[in-house]
């Protein structure tokens, strides 16, 4: 496919058909997709490939915990998850909102899911002593987590970016004997889309782009 044509269609794949990933396949994704750059091409990223259904199970169930207080917060009115504003809704509020099977069934229905760590012993995290979030950390991974769902869409393939269940990260570090030093960056369900789309919705450029300032005027072609 050409290359904007692939930025332009890999979309959040989340129904899947019963069509099998072959191992040849996922080999050929992961191959090309580890040419994504990363802080000091120390290349810290480690992929589990997860075929094993009791496992991926289990990953659906972890899934659970943080998309009830996303869809608690959310009917709310809050922004789910955001760092800055306190939530403000009661903890049983979270505890009784059910969660819809749109959330673990890409788990359970993808023939392989791949949970991606980062070994934050490899990594530059220059915003670590800022008071806030850190975010810097993810440049040496997110660009690969891309490059696998571009390099799945070249190949008819589709997933999508999960972190629902990263929450439960202790739990998930049991359950694949991840490391201590390795934090899970993201969860991807992978297998065949039942359709594919070929336009996406997205803002567009000088909506999110200024010109020497953040408040400075819309970015626009001259």
């Amino acid at each position: 496919m050409d290359l904007y044509d692939v930025m332009r269609t890999t979309f959040a794949v989340r129904e899947f058909t019963d069509d099998p990933l072959p191992d040849p396949v996922l080999y050929r994704i992961l191959d090309n997709a580890r040419f994504a750059p990363s802080g000091g091409n120390r290349q810290g990223a480690h992929i589990i490939t997860v075929r094993d259904t009791a496992l991926r199970q289990r990953l659906a169930e972890l899934t659970v915990p943080g998309a009830r207080r996303y869809l608690a917060q959310a009917s709310a009115g809050e922004s789910p998850w955001n760092p800055i504003e306190p939530s403000a809704v009661p903890a049983e509020t979270i505890a009784e909102t059910a969660v819809p099977d749109q959330f673990t069934e890409p788990l359970l229905r993808a023939p392989v899911v791949l949970v991606i760590t980062l070994d934050l012993t490899r990594v530059a995290a220059m915003d670590q002593h800022l008071d806030r979030v850190g975010v810097v950390s993810g440049a040496s991974v997110y660009p690969l987590v891309w490059n696998i769902l571009s390099a799945s869409r070249n190949e008819g393939y589709g997933g999508t970016l999960t972190t629902m269940a990263v929450p439960e990260e202790a739990a998930i570090r049991d359950l694949l004997c991840i490391p201590e030093n390795h934090a899970v960056a993201a969860i991807l369900p992978l297998g065949k889309p039942i359709r594919q789309l070929s336009k996406l919705r997205r803002r567009p450029v000088e909506e999110f782009t200024t010109m020497d300032r953040f408040d400075g005027p819309p970015f626009h072609p001259q």
